[in-house]
């Protein structure tokens, strides 16, 4: 399984009906013995397997069959001439006895095998119908004639902190271990992305749980395992889990479309702190405050403005900013919304009609975006820069409502020496935004060719500075 790491002096490491699982009595209390809940639930938790063939250099030796050196084909993880074979593994579990399994998308992405293995050590060899890098969920298919035992979903809105959960999976490749705790805390965000909503628990969750259910005492999976927070990479009771409600969404999408389908009005938000919500004249902080609006998207065709306040989005309350996008991408695309911002101390209500989402996975493209040419890491005038993909925001906590591109490195004789920094965010070139390194290279070209003073408009760590200069 991959592990993503957090620049916070600790990683992050991520980790239908129903077939023989009988309703169990629930209880919230303090739980006699989960021995029961095993039994019923654990012949529907499975390990995946996956493995990749990556390209290897000619230098990267293979020795054949009978040579002393043979053991170290295994040391290189090579298998033959081709290639070599990079295996991790992760945790699932069956929510369909058609064969119907949720994971986690990090536990199978790249992949070119996928392996599904039953606790009796049945195995099938599945098939990726969708994923969705956003809340890192994806489902797979396996096939047989006779059915495959499930779980169900259950409503993740009534899990109460307190509660006791119980969590089964393929740590470090043990399958079928079990641990229980009690949910820690709701709604949380771990700066993943637009859609962070993670249950923390204090569940022993190590490497290979990744992908597998989190179950309350009802035998219901109330989430789905994702990643924990350790200074070492093992437990240390903060880890957490894709809420079933947001999980169970998902996978109706993929299982219908093969892809998520979310709608998206086109605006940028920043978060309402208690400073922010009394110069707003707010008792508490609450709602979004819109920091961009993007040309031609429906936001700007709906009027909506830098400086509203969001406070619903229909009949819904937005409670915060994070909330905000889960919120847009659940309403209904080419329909309209009335959105009730306040402005200049007034409330007003805007008709919007959302558009839908550009998604990076497709249901005809299950392994993401190609390398696109213009992301490519370039040098212009001295500045080393990089796109803003998904990996480059996972590794630098970038935000994914920030765009533009990050700074690599500055040469001592470009004109921007002493001014950018490395880890910089570029977002305009002369008052306009850039989103690719090839965009930034065309506004800088073009303000070379002008003969025109260069003016960028930097992030640095959530502070925004403009630095200007010739380019002689």
């Amino acid at each position: 399984m991959k592990t993503i790491l957090k620049t916070l002096a600790i990683s992050m490491t991520l980790v239908g009906s129903s077939l023989a699982v009988p309703t169990i009595s629930y209880a919230k209390g303090v739980p006699e013995g989960f021995t029961e809940l095993t039994k019923k639930l654990s012949p529907a938790v499975v390990n995946i397997s996956t493995a990749q063939n990556i390209e290897v250099s000619d230098e990267v030796p293979f020795y054949p069959e009978g040579s002393p050196l043979e053991g170290f084909n295994d040391f290189f993880n090579q298998d033959n001439n081709s290639g070599r074979v990079s295996k991790s593994l992760g945790s699932g579990f069956v929510i369909d006895p058609d064969g119907y399994i949720v994971t986690n998308n990090h536990v199978i992405e790249g992949a070119d095998v996928i392996e599904v293995i039953f606790p009796n050590s049945e195995t099938y060899e599945a098939e990726l119908l969708g994923r969705d890098p956003s809340t890192d969920i994806a489902l797979l298919k396996i096939n047989r004639s006779e059915p495959f035992p499930a779980v169900d979903f259950g409503n993740s809105e009534e899990l109460e902190v307190g509660e006791w959960v119980m969590a089964i999976g393929n740590p470090f490749g043990y399958g079928g271990s079990v641990s229980a705790g009690i949910v820690s805390a709701r709604n949380r965000s771990i700066n993943m992305g637009n859609y962070d909503d993670f249950i923390q628990t204090d569940v022993a969750i190590n490497k290979g749980n990744s992908g597998g259910p989190l179950f309350n005492m009802a035998g219901e999976v109330v989430g789905v395992n994702t990643a924990i927070i350790s200074p070492t990479g093992g437990s240390v009771g903060i880890s957490f889990s894709i809420p079933a409600d947001l999980a169970d969404s998902v996978v109706k999408q993929l299982r219908e479309y093969g892809e998520t389908r979310r709608a998206s009005i086109g605006i940028r938000v920043q978060e309402v702190d208690r400073t922010l919500a009394k110069s707003l004249g707010l008792d508490e902080p609450k709602g979004a405050i819109v920091t961009n609006v993007v040309d031609d998207k429906p936001a700007e065709k709906g009027g909506l403005k830098v400086g509203d306040l969001i406070l619903k989005v229909g009949n819904v309350d937005v409670p915060n900013n994070r909330a905000l996008f889960r919120i847009i991408a659940e309403t209904e695309i080419g329909k309209s919304v009335d959105i009730t911002v306040q402005r200049k101390g007034a409330e007003k209500i805007l008709s919007v009609i959302p558009d839908r989402l550009k998604e990076k996975v497709t249901a005809d493209n299950l392994k993401g975006d190609k390398p696109d040419p213009e992301n490519a890491s370039k040098d212009i005038i001295g500045i080393s820069i990089e796109a803003l993909t998904d990996d480059v925001r996972k590794s630098h906590r970038v935000k994914s409502e920030t765009e533009g591109v990050r700074v690599l490195s500055v040469s001592s004789r470009s004109p921007a020496a002493g001014k950018l920094q490395e880890g910089d965010i570029i977002e305009q070139v002369n008052f306009e935004d850039v989103t690719s390194p090839k965009e930034f290279e065309e506004a800088i070209n073009l303000a070379t060719e002008n003969s025109q003073t260069i003016t960028l408009l930097v992030n640095r760590r959530g502070n925004y500075v403009f630095y200007s200069f010739e380019n002689a």
